[in-house]
C-alpha cells in the first residue's frame, strides 16, 4: 500500500476509534495524516465512506492478529481466554479508558445508516467469530457450541469494553472474562 495511502488509513482509524465517524472531519484526517487533499479522492475516489471502510477492515484484522496472538501464545484455551479479557483491561487501563475495540465506536454509529460500513463492521465481526471458533473447536468444543461460545465471547468483549470505558473500570471486562471462562469450563466438562 502507497505510504500516503495507510497513513490516511491508520489516522482514520484511530480517529474513527476514539471519535467516531461523524465527529472526524476529513481537514483532521489530512492534517493528522500531513497528506494533501487531493492525496484523500486519488485513494478513496468515493470519499470519507471509502476510507471508513478500509480504516474499519484494515483496524480489524489488526486486532484480530493480535487478539490471536495473545490467545495462540498460551498453553490451553482457559489460559487464552483468561489472557485476551486480562489483555483488554491492561490496554484500557494503560489509556485511560481510551481505547477499547477498534470499530465499535462506528460499528453503533452506521448500524442503521451506511449499509456499506455496517456491512464491512460486520463482515469484521464475522471474521472474528470465524478464528475464535476454530480455536475453540481445536479445543474439543463442538463446532455448534464453538460458534454460539465465540459469538458470546465477542459479545462480552465488547460489552464489557463499554462498560469499562463508561465507568472508568476494569471491573466490567473481569466480570465478564470470568463470564466467559465459566461458559468455556461448562461446555469442556459437558463434551468430556
Amino acid at each position: 500500500m502507497n505510504a500516503t495511502k495507510a497513513r490516511l488509513v491508520d489516522v482514520s482509524a484511530g480517529l474513527f476509534q476514539r471519535r467516531g465517524l461523524a465527529a472526524t472531519g476529513i481537514k483532521e484526517i489530512l492534517a493528522e495524516a500531513q497528506a494533501p487533499f487531493s492525496s484523500l479522492y486519488h485513494h478513496f475516489p468515493g470519499g470519507k465512506d471509502e476510507l471508513a471502510e478500509a480504516a474499519i477492515r484494515s483496524s480489524g484484522m489488526q486486532y484480530q492478529a493480535l487478539v490471536e496472538e495473545v490467545w495462540d501464545g498460551q498453553d490451553d484455551v482457559i489460559s487464552s481466554i483468561a489472557a485476551v479479557f486480562d489483555g483488554a483491561s491492561q490496554t484500557l487501563e494503560a489509556t485511560n479508558f481510551v481505547e477499547a475495540c477498534p470499530i465499535a465506536v462506528i460499528a453503533l454509529e452506521v448500524a442503521s445508516t451506511n449499509d456499506q460500513l455496517r456491512t464491512a463492521t460486520a463482515e469484521v465481526f464475522e471474521a472474528w467469530t470465524m478464528a475464535a471458533s476454530e480455536r475453540l473447536i481445536s479445543a474439543d468444543i463442538a463446532t455448534d457450541d464453538a460458534r454460539r461460545l465465540a459469538l458470546s465471547i465477542i459479545c462480552l468483549i465488547e460489552g464489557a469494553f463499554v462498560l469499562s470505558q463508561a465507568m472508568k473500570s476494569t471491573e466490567p471486562m473481569r466480570s465478564a472474562r470470568d463470564t466467559a471462562l465459566r461458559a468455556i469450563r461448562d461446555l469442556l466438562t459437558t463434551s468430556a
